[in-house]
């Protein structure tokens, strides 16, 4: 019973002592005012300047990736807009033709009121 309870202890232990070296190995900001030593100190500036430069690069990275795929989809769109423009005036232009308009009397598409208007100036 001693022996597994000191196995276990001595497990708890070593997980701990483990997992705290890891916690050093994990780059990120870390609090230098701290430390005593100046040259500890400095290290810790510098470890802290590294790790912002090394952020800062790869986010400078992601948003140009980011950037370029939005301008390519931009010009991606800005086709299809001018494709679907030219589309629209074809079938404008079909519609005219299949469907010529009449000549326009007195600012009336299909004279309709223009005969109308003059039947009663006549009986005046």
């Amino acid at each position: 019973m001693r022996h597994a309870m000191m196995a276990m202890l001595l497990t708890t232990f070593g997980v701990a002592t483990v997992t705290a070296a890891w916690a050093q190995d994990v780059p990120g900001v870390e609090i230098c005012t701290a430390e005593k030593d100046m040259a500890r100190r400095t290290g810790c500036l510098q470890s802290n300047v590294n790790f912002l430069k090394t952020t800062m690069t790869q986010m400078s990275l992601d948003n140009q990736r980011k950037l370029d795929a939005t301008t390519r989809q931009i010009e991606g769109l800005k086709a299809a807009v001018v494709a679907l423009q030219k589309r629209v005036d074809e079938l404008q232009a079909a519609q005219k033709k299949a469907d010529p308009a009449t000549p326009v009397k007195d600012g009336t598409k299909d004279g309709k009121d223009a005969g109308k208007e003059g039947g009663e100036g006549g009986k005046k």
